[in-house]
């Protein structure tokens, strides 16, 4: 899975971008207190145990 991908994936769970330091952008949503960081890299595949982490830690599972 790429960076954009996963970007997306969090967007599609309404997730939104709370604030961005330079590669490293926050996402957050509504009904959840805590941030989701991703140290995005663009075009470029998330290593996997890395990809793992970030969906875990939105709560998300990808079957």
């Amino acid at each position: 899975m790429k960076f954009s991908e996963l970007v997306r994936l969090l967007e599609d769970n309404k997730f939104r971008l709370v604030k961005e330091k330079g590669s490293i952008r926050y996402y957050g949503k509504p009904d959840c207190d805590k941030l989701v960081r991703v140290d995005f890299h663009g075009s470029k595949e998330v290593p996997t145990g890395t990809c793992r982490a970030i969906l875990k830690a939105a709560g998300i599972r990808k079957g």
